[in-house]
């Protein structure tokens, strides 16, 4: 089983690097599956919480929050967004992949939700999967009661991912 955590200091960086890795590993060759930020959307909010993520490697982008109103400066994700965007990452298939990436081991997937059985899925077959986990503890406590002691913590440096990615 190989399965990492990756997170970057600054807001958005890591949704930034999973991106660039993304990129990176596709003009590589590599097959890649998941889903990383869709780097290009501009959001209608100050918090920049609308958001969408681009299914790997070609799109669609799909949004993955609820539009709350003018008055909300909440984040709220949208359950079915999500839903959408596992069913093409499921759909487009995870077994013959390089590599498996999740833009972030959110609240979903800590609930036992979300793009949880497409990572099962890839480590099965043997596929690393990298998730970007972000700066709340929730969001650690949930990756580490689903993985246990059976992930690394990688640091965000394109040169270690993708020597860990080809590992």
């Amino acid at each position: 089983m190989r399965i990492a955590s990756v997170s970057a200091s600054g807001r958005g960086e890591t949704d930034r690097f999973l991106a660039d890795l993304a990129a990176t590993l596709e003009r590589e060759g590599k097959r890649t599956v998941g889903v990383v930020k869709d780097l290009g959307h501009q959001s209608a909010f100050e918090n920049g919480c609308d958001m969408k993520v681009r299914v790997l490697p070609d799109g669609p982008a799909i949004a993955i929050t609820q539009a709350l109103g003018p008055g909300s400066d909440a984040c709220r994700l949208d359950p079915a967004g999500i839903a959408e965007a596992v069913i093409l990452v499921t759909k487009r298939g995870v077994r013959d992949a390089d590599v498996f990436i999740l833009n972030k081991f959110g609240p979903e997937e800590a609930e036992g939700r979300g793009f949880r059985a497409a990572i099962a899925e890839a480590i099965e077959n043997d596929v690393p999967v990298l998730v970007g986990l972000g700066a709340g503890a929730n969001t650690h406590k949930g990756f580490a009661a689903f993985t246990g002691d059976m992930a690394e913590t990688l640091p965000a440096d394109l040169g270690a991912v993708l020597t860990w990615v080809s590992g």
